[in-house]
């Protein structure tokens, strides 16, 4: 690697990757999770050119928490470990998806989803095409 790839003896981003990257006010990307084999959506997480190089580099989910203001591995405190299989951008820059083999409940209330609460659709369709 070469100089300019390490601050402060820190690995950066591949400079194409974070180029393409279209981060919002904070410098955050949201991160849909889904599982790998099956397509289930598990999660929404952030995630800045440093968790994305975690990421891409260890093969470990790393996400940045909006309310700790940290870095963290999905799975070093609650052992639901997020392996990570693909890592893809969608068109506009702004949106990764991750295809993971998640260990365990992806969601902290315990439960496989966090996309658990459904809402009610209700579509009022006009009488002449019922």
């Amino acid at each position: 690697m070469g100089e300019d790839e390490f601050v402060a003896g820190i690995e950066q981003l591949d400079q194409d990757i974070a180029g393409r990257l279209k981060r919002d006010r904070d410098g955050l990307v949201a991160a849909v999770v889904r599982q790998y084999d099956t397509g289930e959506v598990l999660m929404l997480a952030w995630m800045d050119d440093e968790a994305l190089r975690r990421t891409l580099t260890t093969g470990r989910a790393t996400y940045w928490s909006r309310s700790r203001g940290e870095y963290w591995v999905k799975g070093d405190t609650s052992g639901h470990i997020q392996h990570v299989k693909a890592v893809a951008l969608d068109c506009d820059g702004d949106a990764l998806l991750l295809s993971v083999d998640q260990v365990g409940p992806a969601c902290h209330t315990g439960t496989r989803s966090c996309f658990t609460d459904e809402l009610p659709v209700t579509v009022d369709v006009p009488a002449a095409t019922r």
